[in-house]
């Protein structure tokens, strides 16, 4: 029995485009994938996500990426984050390396590559020592922390990953930063998972043409 032309031409084209599919790299493949909230732009914002949108472009390094673009499908909910975030950031009592490294914790919990591509750079700025970041990034309790730091890190990472804080945790903590920088210090925290929680569920990444800096943590 032979076989029709015309079948061995669509074997021989469902082949090629299998070839084809599989020689594209799959990080490129994924890039390919269609956003599950397609990147908003100023001008297609509306009157409600305009002054929300044009806020953001004054402090993101992402511009409207990362968690600001699920923020502005919801503006009323994403002007108040945004105005909880700008304290947690630029008002809060929190010595601004001890806050940069709290958000940083969270990052590398979550695997948040958006924020640790966000919050490195002004962590370093703000005097967090980059042997120090490095321990953290690799999924390390960092060696050479100042006793301030080591203070943060035990009460962030003891509340995030056991979703409570032992009476010599929350002691050392409040002998060290007050009352005031202890509550600062666990909005911060709860403000930045609702921030990885947002990028992770919209999926979104660091800028084009950018690496994630992170790798997963072992066993999560």
């Amino acid at each position: 029995m032979r076989t029709s032309p015309s079948i061995w031409i669509a074997a021989i084209t469902v082949a090629t485009s299998l070839t084809l599919a599989l020689a594209i790299p799959a990080s490129a493949r994924a890039d390919a994938k269609e956003k599950r909230f397609p990147q908003l732009t100023l001008e297609q914002l509306n009157e409600q996500q305009r002054p929300l949108g044009d806020a953001i472009m004054k402090i993101s390094s992402v511009g409207l990426g990362g968690p600001y673009n699920p923020m502005l499908r919801s503006p009323v909910m994403g002007e108040r984050l945004f105005q909880l975030l700008d304290y947690l950031r630029f008002k809060t009592s929190v010595p601004r390396r001890l806050n940069e490294l709290a958000i940083l914790i969270q990052a590398r919990l979550w695997t948040s590559q958006v924020e640790w591509y966000a919050h490195y750079p002004l962590a370093i700025k703000a005097g967090l020592s980059e042997a120090v970041a490095a321990d953290l990034k690799a999924g390390k309790r960092p060696t050479t922390m100042k006793p301030d730091e080591a203070v943060v890190y035990d009460f962030c990472t003891e509340l995030s990953t056991t979703h409570a804080v032992s009476d010599a945790t929350f002691k050392a903590a409040k002998d060290m930063l007050g009352e005031q920088q202890v509550v600062d210090l666990i909005v911060v925290s709860g403000t930045y998972v609702t921030a990885a929680m947002l990028l992770s569920a919209a999926e979104e990444g660091v800028p084009a043409g950018k690496a994630p800096p992170l790798q997963p943590l072992p066993n999560r």
